[in-house]
């Protein structure tokens, strides 16, 4: 076909927009905390979350290892964000998904995976991660039990932390100038703190990362002793935060501090994000922001010279859950009484 003179480059797919997405000045934020602090606010890839980069790159390189081919059925383990994105990819690349999740996952959540075309397989909340019966076993057996599979596992495949080190390490030092000093995120699976403060410390060892957990989460003591407390349970409701196993794509040698920060202040900082800055940001970005202000407290004489937080995804995404607005609509007839 032939160039239509004048236009922008064209995308041949939606896929074409995962990344670059915009780092932006929290000017409420900076001004209390006496300092700059930017958002990466990653609702702006397809699927409204930061899971895109990750599914659009492990997919990717499958393809190109020849782990994945046409014809064969996408699996993973997932009851946040990267089930969206893994049902969004497959759609587009023309592959089936299976996507195990939580029973206590929102119908909502449930019914857009499946208008994506996925088959949706939900598994006990409350059993443990070695039960046969948890979201992370039933989707091993899936894989174990029919060959024509790929098995995408989030948790530890060494892709998902290079996604982040490739594209959202990259794009913060290019998008900062290299002016960056402290990167905030929180952390479920790890990569993206982990990927992304890998790069970031490969350009400048002195840029301090921090990680947001939760408290019941076995991602704090893992970093702190290097044990893993598997009788801890994690007590969050904020998706995205904490973890009740240790993901490979966890390292604890890049983190330089977990902070456990608390739900409810995390949750009222997404609230305020959204009314001082107009960023309508989900759990895990309050979250992010608790940790920074967690961390200026406990280190009151570290000079934070520009701070990056991670937004993850969209906060339309909690509707109902965290975000609900008690004012009603207004009749037109009354509007002028």
């Amino acid at each position: 076909m032939e160039k239509i003179r004048g236009l922008k480059p064209l995308y041949s797919s939606l896929l074409q927009g995962v990344g670059n997405t915009p780092l932006v000045r929290l000017n409420h934020l900076s001004e209390e905390l006496g300092c700059e602090i930017y958002g990466k606010v990653e609702a702006f890839n397809p699927s409204g979350s930061i899971k895109d980069r990750v599914v659009n790159y492990i997919i990717n390189k499958a393809e190109i290892e020849g782990k994945l081919k046409p014809g064969m059925t996408i699996v993973d383990a997932t009851s946040g964000n990267t089930g969206l994105s893994i049902a969004l990819v497959a759609l587009i690349k023309g592959y089936k998904c299976i996507l195990t999740i939580k029973d206590n996952s929102a119908p909502a959540k449930i019914e857009q995976l499946q208008l994506y075309g996925a088959r949706v397989i939900k598994c006990p909340a409350d059993a443990k991660p070695d039960d046969p019966l948890s979201y992370y076993s039933m989707a091993q057996k899936i894989v174990n039990d029919n060959p024509n599979t790929f098995f995408l596992n989030q948790n530890h495949n060494e892709n998902h932390f290079l996604a982040h080190f490739n594209s959202t390490g990259n794009e913060l030092w290019q998008q900062t100038q290299g002016q960056i000093t402290h990167f905030f995120a929180s952390a479920s699976t790890g990569g993206t703190v982990s990927g992304t403060g890998a790069f970031l410390k490969a350009q400048n060892s002195k840029i301090k990362v921090i990680c947001a957990d939760s408290k019941g989460s076995v991602l704090k003591p893992y970093h702190e002793e290097g044990i893993y407390l598997k009788d801890l349970k994690k007590a969050t409701s904020l998706e995205g935060v904490g973890k009740d196993i240790i993901p490979s794509v966890f390292r604890k040698d890049i983190i330089d501090e977990c902070m456990e920060i608390d739900n409810d202040a995390s949750i009222q900082n997404a609230k305020d994000l959204l009314v001082q800055e107009g960023i309508f940001a989900g759990g895990s970005s309050g979250a992010a922001i608790d940790a920074l202000k967690l961390y200026i407290k406990k280190y009151p004489h570290d000079k934070i010279g520009m701070a990056v937080l991670s937004f993850p995804d969209h906060g339309i995404k909690y509707m109902g859950k965290i975000y609900k607005s008690d004012a009603p609509a207004e009749d037109a007839a009354d509007f002028f009484k």
